[in-house]
């Protein structure tokens, strides 16, 4: 049986950025260039395990740069960790995540589903995230600033 989780949830960003949906999407091949723009501003990212093809995935660890933060943490004190597994990988079109929170509070259990599509756009490639099955733990207004964050980030780093 089927978690009970708000499955109408989609929380999106999207981006338009100066660069091709080829270097886009080779962003997203690279461990080190990955860890470089996923992580949120305040936050450093370790992706570990990484095999960037269909059924392969990674983990990536998010570590708060404030100690302050100790005491936030979904997988500990100042830090979020995740295990991903790419179900779909169509280059230069789409990838698909299924995006599993290392937690031991209910709140992030399940599977959320990240889709990035990469939309020809006069001025560049439009980069969309998707993100369904959000678990309830993350707040609305929390994804959409890390989704925006990120979205900067893979521009400064590709534009």
């Amino acid at each position: 049986m089927r978690e009970a989780r708000n499955e109408a949830r989609i929380d999106k960003a999207s981006r338009v950025i100066l660069a091709s949906a080829r270097t886009l999407y080779r962003a997203f091949l690279d461990a080190e260039m990955m860890a470089n723009w996923r992580a949120p501003e305040g936050m450093t990212a370790q992706v570990s395990d990484f095999r960037p093809q269909a059924c392969g995935g990674y983990r990536m660890v998010l570590h708060y740069d404030d100690q302050r933060n100790e005491a936030f943490g979904k997988s500990g004190p100042g830090k979020d960790a995740v295990e991903v597994r790419f179900a779909q990988m169509l280059p230069e079109e789409k990838i698909v995540e299924e995006v599993r929170f290392v937690s031991d509070d209910p709140a992030f259990a399940g599977v959320m589903t990240l889709v990035t599509t990469f939309e020809k756009d006069r001025d560049g490639t439009r980069v969309t995230f998707s993100a369904h099955d959000v678990p309830e733990g993350i707040s609305a207004a929390d994804h959409a600033l890390g989704m925006a964050q990120s979205l900067l980030n893979l521009a400064r780093l590709t534009e």
